[in-house]
């Protein structure tokens, strides 16, 4: 059985990789959680930012902890979950601050509170536990299900509501004290006491962009540095929590800027954000850092924006898989979400691609949204088949799950049964023509249900994780929790009615095709 000295020159090991570690001794320190492991959080660019941001407060510094890769052996071990850093019990910091990016991350801040033995429901934890604080991506949408198990909820961007929070921390010592300022104050939520709790906050211009602080090898991205040109998004699709209603649309930030706060160390460049790819000079952007000897990768291309000088430069730069995403089995579905993109247009970046020399196209797509039919499973298939003459091509399929504050909102899940029947009939069609690379319909599902209720479905959640946490635990207890998604509504004359999705006709049969499940 594996000790804790094994898990401590991990750790030990991870630390002395890094380059740009940030240590400062400090009257109020902090442990920054993240409930997956290392090589997730690490490739997190708000997570990394709000880390030097700690640090950049007077009197405040951050040390950080991940979700053990092995949690069963980590358990059986008696280790108490310690921090990177220092190797100290998180449990011993005054705060614990958790970056949680979507919902089947909930678990992991089960575990690690957990394993830092610490009580997971807020209500039983007292002025002598540290103070359980939760932000990060998950709160654009729905961080309801977080409620019962922490103190404080950050909303939003996170670059000056975290200054705020530790100048609260400071001023005051005793929590119910602390508590009733940040429930008066914008930007927080407060469970059982107040906030604002669809509030999104928005960091000011001058805080972007967003940036890497710390390099590492052992991370999804080895040793890239990030950066976000661009943050929010200009578009309008109608399934995406960062559409451009989002905080305000898309905010640029300046090429020079840009350019001015990668290192010169930095060989590996990572451009992130919603759009990269519309920012207006992401060309000149791309050229400037390619012809400097950098590989170059970009997280969000879109198929109406690429050019030949664009592709590339992205292959210049050492990318050997174009990705770009349809969103949508067909047009039809496209059309519905509002996903501006035409088959013309992929089909266009795939030649792009083909004649700059990349070896594969990547594509990801939905299937179970609204009004789908087989029939739009079957023009994907068409359509892939199509893209593969051009290159080989890794068809990524996930199913659609409803978020919050969007125009899908409210829109049920297609079923279990329906997604596995449509993906069914896509590996069919594509066999041997393309590779398929689905995502589970039943955890789809889980996370339907986490993104679409409420607080009771976070409960739900812990009592899944205590049975077990296999799908069946979830299953089971969803349905003795009477958790019950959002209906959507829209208001009109201040009056407010049920979502009416547009009636959008089905296409015909193909001749010869076969219908229904």
């Amino acid at each position: 059985m594996l000790d804790s000295r094994h898990f401590q020159a991990h750790a030990a090991r991870l630390l002395a990789a890094e380059e740009g570690t940030l240590r400062k001794v400090a009257p109020l320190a902090v442990a920054l959680c993240y409930p997956s492991p290392y090589h997730v959080g690490m490739s997190s660019l708000g997570f990394q930012t709000i880390y030097r941001e700690i640090h950049a407060h007077p009197g405040a510094t951050a040390e950080r902890a991940f979700l053990p890769e092995d949690v069963p052996a980590f358990r059986a071990s008696r280790t108490p979950l310690f921090t990177l850093e220092s190797q100290t019990p998180v449990a011993t910091f005054p705060v614990l601050a958790f970056s949680v990016a979507y919902e089947l991350e909930l678990t992991g801040l089960f575990d690690m509170l957990s394993l830092a033995g610490l009580p997971l429901l807020a209500a039983a934890r007292t002025e002598a536990h540290p103070l359980v604080v939760a932000g990060g991506p998950l709160t654009f949408s729905n961080p309801t299900p977080l409620e019962p198990f922490v103190d404080v909820l950050i909303q939003g961007e996170g670059e000056e509501l975290v200054h705020a929070l530790l100048e609260a921390v400071q001023a005051f010592p005793r929590r119910d004290g602390l508590l009733s300022h940040l429930a008066r104050t914008q930007g927080f939520r407060v469970p059982g006491r107040g906030g604002d709790a669809l509030h999104v906050a928005r960091a000011a211009d001058a805080r972007l962009p967003a940036r890497s602080q710390i390099l590492t090898p052992h991370t999804e991205l080895r040793s890239m540095f990030l950066i976000e040109p661009e943050r929010g998004c200009s578009r309008g699709c109608h399934y995406c929590v960062m559409r451009r209603t989002t905080n305000g649309g898309m905010r640029t930030v300046p090429v020079e800027r840009v350019l001015a706060l990668v290192p010169d160390a930095a060989r590996r460049v990572g451009l992130v954000g919603a759009a990269v790819t519309d920012h207006p000079r992401i060309v000149e952007l791309l050229r400037t850092l390619v012809d400097a000897g950098r590989e170059v990768g970009v997280s969000s291309l879109r198929a109406d924006r690429l050019s030949q000088e664009l592709v590339d430069s992205l292959r210049r730069g050492g990318a050997r898989t174009l990705t770009v995403a349809s969103d949508g089995a067909s047009q039809r579905m496209r059309d519905l979400v509002d996903r501006k993109h035409s088959e013309e247009q992929i089909l266009r970046a795939a030649r792009y691609a083909a004649q700059a020399g990349f070896e594969r196209l990547k594509v990801y797509s939905m299937v179970g949204l609204p009004l789908e039919e087989d029939a739009d499973v079957d023009e994907l298939v068409r359509f892939t088949t199509e893209l593969s003459r051009i290159l080989p091509v890794a068809l990524g399929v996930a199913p659609f799950v409803a978020k919050r504050h969007t125009p899908l909102d409210g829109s049920p899940f297609a079923g279990i049964r329906t997604v596995d029947s449509r993906l069914a009939r896509l590996r069919g069609g594509l066999r041997g023509k393309a590779e398929v690379r689905p995502t589970s319909a039943r955890w789809a599902w889980v996370e339907y249900m986490l993104a679409q209720c409420g607080p009771e479905a976070g409960l739900a959640a812990l009592q899944a994780w205590r049975a077990g946490g296999s799908f069946a635990d979830f299953r089971r207890a969803f349905a003795a929790s009477g958790c019950t998604p959002f209906l959507a509504a829209r208001v009109e004359d201040g009056r407010r009615h049920p979502t009416r999705w547009p009636v959008v006709a089905p296409p015909p049969p193909a001749p010869g095709a076969r219908t229904g499940a």
